[in-house]
């Protein structure tokens, strides 16, 4: 059965005192019988300090990068090792913003990926389309190629240690959702190249996430098609009503 995951991705937002505030109230508000996973990731400086804080609870906390080497000469980057010395065992990789704005290329994001699942980390994979590709009707091929070169490398046992992660550009930030509809197309296609590519067993397995404006207001129509487990929350995440909102609608 595949898992119902809710994860917040809070981005470069809250200083140490904002984190504190923010987990405390979704301590209070989370509903603490429930079968979603709910992960947050808050920023580097604060990873240490949220984990220590969500300890014995439902919440998981997560880090949104690391680095492709395990250690060595890379000055102001985070290694996995670091993330596994303060008991951050899942990362998020592959984030449109970290593509657009870093250069992070589906080559490097392969060697992320080894370097997560050799030292037992979880893998949030991020991957999606820009508005020209979806446009121009290239979207499939472009999710196709993000994860064949960035991901299906991996073999069939390793892949119980990778959540997908669908996020359509052109609806991140920009309060443009994809319909309920648009979205399970896509994630109908995804877990089609997981059948074909990989095994029926993975496809059946493996936990694809939406992340594209989920708010309150659509997130219990988006949860609601079948092949959409959950979401990959941006801006709502930062609320502590709206995110506990959207995990209560899975």
């Amino acid at each position: 059965m595949r898992k119902q995951i809710v994860a917040g991705n809070w981005k470069m937002n809250n200083d140490s005192k904002e984190t504190k505030a923010l987990l405390d109230e979704l301590l209070a508000k989370r509903p603490e019988k429930t079968t979603t996973k709910i992960v947050v990731a808050p920023t580097f400086t604060n990873l240490q300090s949220a984990v220590e804080q969500a300890a014995g609870s439902n919440i998981i906390v997560a880090a949104q990068n690391m680095h492709q080497e395990e250690n060595g000469a890379y000055t102001g980057e985070i290694s996995v090792g670091m993330l596994k010395s303060i008991n951050v065992n899942t990362v998020i990789l592959g984030h449109s913003e970290r593509r657009a704005y870093f250069g992070e290329t589906n080559d490097i994001l392969a060697k992320k990926v080894d370097v997560a699942l050799k030292n037992n980390v979880t893998i949030i994979f991020c991957f999606g389309e820009e508005l020209s590709d979806r446009q121009s009707d290239n979207h499939f091929k472009v999710v196709e190629s993000q994860l064949k070169e960035g991901l299906f490398h991996i073999n069939e046992n390793q892949w119980a240690s990778v959540v997908l992660a669908y996020e359509p550009v052109w609806a991140i930030g920009t309060g443009e959702t994809a319909s309920p509809e648009q979205a399970q197309e896509m994630h109908g296609f995804i877990r089609s190249l997981l059948r074909e590519n990989i095994s029926e067993n993975v496809a059946n397995q493996t936990s694809i996430l939406y992340g594209g404006s989920v708010k309150p207001s659509n997130a219990e129509e988006i949860f609601s098609k079948p092949d959409v487990d959950g979401g990959l929350i941006g801006g709502a995440a930062l609320k502590a009503n709206d995110f506990v909102t959207i995990i209560n609608a899975m």
